[in-house]
């Protein structure tokens, strides 16, 4: 540093405390302290005038020499001279100018400017303190404010947003610690017409000693790059964003939400109406083709009155959807609100008039060689360029991604609509009625994605007044389950006709199963599932209901446990023995029996009633517990609904198959029944007292054939049984007539030739009855005769 001491003589100074110069002046008063700053040495040592302005020279300088220093403490490479003013031979103060170190080029320094104006890309140079203090061409034409205008600022103060406090926060950091950064940003600034990407390079200036001088911020528009970059990520994301439901209108939102607003600026996805019941569309005409929208999106603000979903479009042939889906070529257009109008039928808004829009792209959905409809890709002036060939072609790569997920997803709607009409038909239709039981049944189909399964119930009228209640379910989903089901059903009604006990018939029907499973494996041409599946995770729940003795027998296979409503309004879970799923064939299965109150109400359900994802199933049953307890007296029908509303049945992955049964008791009016010796004179004394009987219930018109019944089945049960020995009459729309020993020999129905004195009795029952039959118990069998009753008490065959 150079220091001169002769005085310099000076006109009189202005009063200004500042000067607009690159030059670094300093002017002092006699005291030493700053009274007038310039630009230049604002830029070189950092400091802005209210900061500098009073304060002594020697603030300027290191304290250990006569060495400049900057507002950080880092040391400065320049050469300064001081020079004392005076005024009248008065000294008035001191200048202290600045100049480069010695040996620096002229020349140098002048390309280096030249280099930094006009190199171009965006280069800004911040001070320690985050403010601007130069600024090249590039970067101030991106801004569209001058150098002058900003010098000084910090970034936040010229440009708004969190991009740009971001900016700021990195030349803060970069400050401080003297490392480099990189960040990308994609913004809009006030220079350019919509938003670019920008990559930005923050890194420190640095002196000879390594000290942090600045911090230059260098930009670099990569916008085409990025526009790369975003196609190739669009078509990857799209591989998991699009076909995660198998539902046509869901897929297709997934589409829309994907591309808008990263790609384009609305998306509209048209299908024709076939798809969406699940059919492949007819081949296309060459006129006018209707569309219905399945999906549309839009930039939040861009289109207030969008279109929504669902409406039907007709689009005339000289349009560009028409042409597309005839053609099956994409197309590319430049479009104005008058070229848009002729598109589509007045009736409907066209989403590229009145918004702004300059360019449409319109894709064919085209899957399987199926044309099913076309996606209409919008981009508006103030926000996105115009699309180009590269963009058609990632248009005509991410629908042909999309189109394959619409047609599983239309296939699995025409397979699931189909499953779902076997299940129906397979189904009871209505709420099944019973003189035993009032029932009420509700069968809810798998929610979402998922396909319908093989939940089944059903209500089977038994011999005795009695009814079969049962539920069941088929692991696996699709038309197959629902055939398993099917098949099922139909075996637990033929095992029921033979009247077998629930233990048992669920033994038979295990049999039935594991059968079916072994000739699945061995069928060469069936399909893995069917291999795999067969009727294998089948489970069922059979009950047997006796309204005369108020008991129920039930037995599972792998189902869940029934519920029982007492008339006191207190329900619990019946502990029904447990039973290892159908078509296992291990152990054996156990009834358990249990004495039903006169309107109680009995629940059977499947699994997907009370298994849920994150919920304990002992949780859901306790909530199937309360919501029967909240209303102990309404009926079966209305308790259903109260079920399957408490529980949450409307977002489920399983089936659910739900039957309600309240219980009824046959009193005295109703029954009638007699203990019998192996007396032969007893025949006559049962007869006398069963039409005595019937004449009480006003049956006589019956009592000859039914006196008739009784006298056989009582006298082959002297004859041939053994005792006990019981008759029961069973009067409940129709009449029955029942005769229980304890022998386990069951009579044969044969034609008696004529020279037999016997076998005829059986054959007599047989005629004169409806339908008869034999079912055994624990303690021998019963044999019992039905007869069809009219209102007048007349016999009906």
């Amino acid at each position: 540093m150079t220091f001169s001491a002769s005085p310099r003589r000076l006109p009189p100074v202005s009063a200004s405390t500042f000067i607009d110069t690159a030059a670094a002046l300093v002017v002092a008063d006699p005291s030493g302290n700053v009274t007038c700053w310039s630009a230049g040495a604002q830029s070189l040592w950092g400091y802005e005038p209210p900061e500098i302005l009073g304060r002594p020279l020697t603030d300027l300088f290191a304290a250990d020499g006569p060495r400049l220093r900057d507002h950080a403490g880092r040391a400065l490479q320049a050469e300064a001279r001081l020079y004392p003013l005076s005024a009248d031979d008065r000294p008035v103060g001191y200048l202290l100018m600045v100049q480069p170190a010695a040996g620096a080029d002229p020349v140098d320094d002048e390309l280096t400017r030249w280099l930094f104006d006009q190199y171009p890309s965006p280069l800004a140079v911040y001070g320690p303190d985050a403010r601007v203090r130069r600024m090249n061409t590039a970067a101030c034409r991106a801004i569209a404010l001058g150098e002058d205008e900003v010098r000084g600022r910090l970034i936040t103060e010229f440009l708004e947003g969190p991009a740009f406090a971001l900016v700021h926060e990195r030349l803060v950091r970069v400050a401080e610690s003297g490392e480099p950064e990189y960040m990308e940003n994609f913004v809009r600034t006030a220079g350019v017409p919509r938003a670019h990407a920008w990559a930005l390079d923050v890194f420190p200036l640095k002196n000879s000693d390594g000290g942090v001088q600045a911090v230059g911020l260098s930009i670099i528009d990569y916008s085409e790059q990025y526009d790369i970059r975003e196609r190739l990520a669009l078509l990857s994301e799209a591989r998991s964003r699009i076909g995660g439901q198998l539902d046509v209108p869901g897929t297709a939102q997934e589409l829309a939400e994907l591309a808008v607003p990263r790609f384009a600026d609305a998306v509209s996805v048209e299908l024709l109406e076939p798809v969406f019941r699940g059919d492949l569309p007819g081949p296309l005409l060459s006129g006018s083709v209707q569309l219905r929208e399945a999906a549309f999106r839009t930039v939040a603000g861009t289109l207030p009155n969008g279109p929504p979903p669902g409406r039907t479009a007709l689009h005339r042939r000289s349009s560009p959807v028409a042409r597309c889906l005839i053609t099956g070529r994409a197309e590319l257009h430049a479009v104005s609100a008058e070229d848009a109008a002729p598109w589509k039928e007045p009736s409907r808004s066209e989403p590229a008039s009145g918004t702004g829009a300059h360019s449409l792209i319109a894709v064919p959905i085209r899957a399987r060689g199926t044309v099913l409809g076309a996606v209409v890709f919008l981009r508006y002036a103030a926000l996105r360029p115009l699309f180009d060939a590269g963009d058609l072609a990632v248009t005509e790569d991410l629908v042909a991604r999309a189109a394959v997920c619409l047609d599983n997803a239309r296939r699995f709607t025409r397979e699931r609509g189909i499953a779902l009409a076997l299940q129906r038909q397979l189904l009871p239709h209505g709420s099944p009625t019973h003189p035993a039981v009032e029932t009420a049944a509700r069968y809810l189909p798998a929610g979402g994605d998922a396909e319908v399964g093989g939940d089944w119930f059903d209500v089977i009228p038994l011999p005795g007044a009695r009814v079969g209640l049962v539920v069941g379910d088929v692991v696996g989903h699709g038309i197959h389950a629902s055939a398993t089901m099917g098949r099922l059903r139909t075996a637990v009604r033929t095992l029921a006709d033979i009247d077998l006990p629930p233990d048992e018939l669920l033994t038979h029907l295990d049999d039935i199963v594991t059968h079916a499973a072994d000739d699945a494996l061995a069928d060469a041409d069936a399909t893995v599932t069917e291999r795999v599946s067969g009727d294998l995770g089948a489970s069922c729940l059979y009950a047997v209901y006796d309204p005369v003795a108020g008991i129920c027998a039930l037995a599972r296979a792998g189902h869940p446990p029934p519920v029982l409503l007492t008339p006191d309004g207190m329900a619990r879970v019946l502990d029904v023995p447990a039973g290892p799923p159908l078509g296992l064939g291990s152990l054996p299965f156990e009834a358990g029996e249990f004495r039903i109150p006169e309107g109680s109400l009995l629940a059977l359900f499947t699994d997907g009633l009370i298994e849920t994802r994150g919920t304990d199933v002992d949780e859901r049953l306790g909530a199937l517990c309360r919501a029967l307890e909240a209303r102990p007296t309404g009926s079966a029908e209305t308790q259903c609904d109260s079920v399957l509303d408490a529980l949450h049945t409307d977002s489920r992955d399983d089936d659910i198959a739900l039957l309600l049964a309240r219980t009824k008791v046959l009193d005295r009016d109703h029954v009638a029944s007699w203990e019998l010796t192996r007396d032969p004179a007893a025949v006559a004394e049962t007869r006398r007292e069963v039409g005595e009987r019937l004449a009480e219930w006003g049956l006589e018109e019956v009592a000859f054939t039914t006196e008739l019944v009784v006298s056989e089945l009582v006298t082959n049960a002297i004859r041939y049984a053994t005792v006990p020995i019981q008759l029961r009459l069973i009067r409940q729309g129709t009449l029955i007539c029942e005769i229980s020993d304890g022998s386990s020999t069951s009579p044969h129905l044969r034609r008696a030739r004529l020279s037999d004195e016997g076998g005829r009795g059986l054959f007599l029952v047989a005629e004169l009855s409806h339908r008869w039959g034999t079912r055994y118990t624990s303690t021998g069998k019963t044999i019992w005769a039905e007869q069809s009753v009219d209102s007048r008490g007349s016999v009906s065959r």
